[in-house]
């Protein structure tokens, strides 16, 4: 499938998200063979392996956490926390005005409560796609530190604003508004998360000087993400309040404080991110043989999936431009940055879920997938024409992993 994707000069990441998609419960799964391998004849086959996607997750944010160096904090850290955040509030606030209009001119179409819940979900940026393709075109300039580290900031931000608003939609529906759920609990995962992160990855370096061997401090750098992926996974009640952690808060953090005090921290990043890229493959094919093609069906989701995709596309281009011009980044980063902040997945879903408990949560579920599948399917196309526009993708020097690349013979003019 990547042959194919890279013959029609589309990234890699399309060609995984495809061929989940035709190994899901929705084409070669109907066949009925899942048993022989052909495909997955369910869904729920498909979330057997949710462990993978966590896993997955939680290397792509200690990889993203790499961004976070001092030296790039010194040069575009006010940049990229400003327009993180006003990216992401710009995009909710236009897409829960959009979609408040549609429920007051369609009351039984979508509700008050999932209109507000949506626009929340709609700040929310896929990390992993943009991840894929930065390294696969190995993009590098202002535009792609900036947009790696507004990516990882997306996370924290988009968790507050989704809290804010589900609280603000289950008192619509209740008739009571609960302040813990709504600013407390989030500012309290956001807190432990960073301060597991930190710790995790203090001890990683503290961990890391008593070996020598390459493979060994590789080796222990996979048990730390590992460990982090599983301890984030950890809920517990204190006081009346839900305490847990966010994966990619968590994962990033570690990444960070990691490649901030190792001094070797480059050198092990670069082989560890060579060594999970199986599992990232399989994140993405898991991803696409999780899109549910069922929702094609529904009219009234199409139509309110379509109102969703364009607002927050326009909410997030615009949002990323006006900051942009804001904080007087150059002329090719306000204009191409919000394009590659399109991609929506994991985060977006897993916030849907928790929606679900709305009277209408199905919709909010529905309209979320149905985005997923297109942004999906379309983000990391955009991604890399953005990326190429703004001059920050190479052409490839290799065009096989069996020859040698070789400098050109200089030509000599006697």
């Amino acid at each position: 499938m990547s042959r194919l994707a890279k013959a029609a000069n589309l990234p890699a990441v399309t060609s995984y998200l495809v061929a989940g998609l035709l190994l899901g419960p929705f084409f070669l799964g109907r066949l009925g063979l899942s048993g022989l391998g052909f495909g997955f004849g369910t869904l729920e086959q498909v979330e057997g392996y949710g462990i993978v996607t966590q896993v997955a997750l939680g290397f792509i944010a200690f990889v993203i956490g790499n961004e976070f160096r001092l030296s790039a904090l010194k040069t575009m850290g006010q940049q990229a926390i400003t327009v993180g955040i006003a990216q992401a509030v710009i995009t909710t606030a236009l897409v829960d005005v959009v979609l408040v209009v549609v429920h007051l001119l369609f009351p039984d179409v979508i509700s008050m409560a999932s209109a507000i819940t949506l626009g929340a979900i709609a700040a929310a940026t896929a990390p992993a796609a943009t991840l894929m393709v930065v390294k696969q075109y190995k993009a590098d300039g202002p535009l792609t530190h900036l947009l790696l580290m507004v990516v990882a900031i997306d996370d924290a931000v988009g968790l507050l604003l989704f809290s804010a608003s589900y609280g603000v939609a289950n008192a619509l529906e209740q008739g009571h508004m609960d302040p813990v759920s709504v600013i407390v609990e989030p500012l309290v995962e956001i807190t432990l998360s960073l301060l597991m992160g930190a710790v995790a990855g203090y001890v990683l370096n503290l961990l890391e000087v008593y070996f020598h061997s390459r493979s060994k401090r590789m080796s222990l750098s996979v048990a730390f993400v590992l460990l982090t992926v599983g301890l984030s996974m950890i809920r517990f009640e204190m006081g009346g309040v839900q305490c847990g952690f966010s994966l990619l808060l968590v994962c990033m953090m570690t990444g960070t404080v990691f490649c901030n005090v190792c001094p070797t921290s480059e050198e092990l990043m670069d082989r560890l991110d060579r060594w999970v890229s199986p599992v990232n493959i399989l994140f993405f094919v898991l991803s696409g043989a999780e899109l549910d093609l069922t929702i094609l069906s529904n009219p009234l989701v199409l139509l309110i999936g379509v109102v969703y995709i364009v607002s927050r596309s326009f909410g997030k281009i615009s949002g990323a431009y006006v900051s942009c011009r804001t904080t007087k980044c150059s002329p090719s980063i306000q204009k191409y940055l919000g394009i590659t902040l399109l991609p929506q997945a994991g985060v977006a879903l897993g916030m849907a879920a928790q929606a679900a408990q709305l009277s209408d949560g199905h919709m909010v579920r529905n309209v979320v997938l149905f985005s997923v599948l297109v942004y999906e399917l379309v983000g990391p196309v955009l991604t890399k024409m953005s990326l190429s526009a703004a001059g920050e993708i190479k052409p490839e020097g290799r065009t096989s992993a069996r020859v040698e690349n070789k400098p050109e013979e200089p030509v000599s003019v006697l």
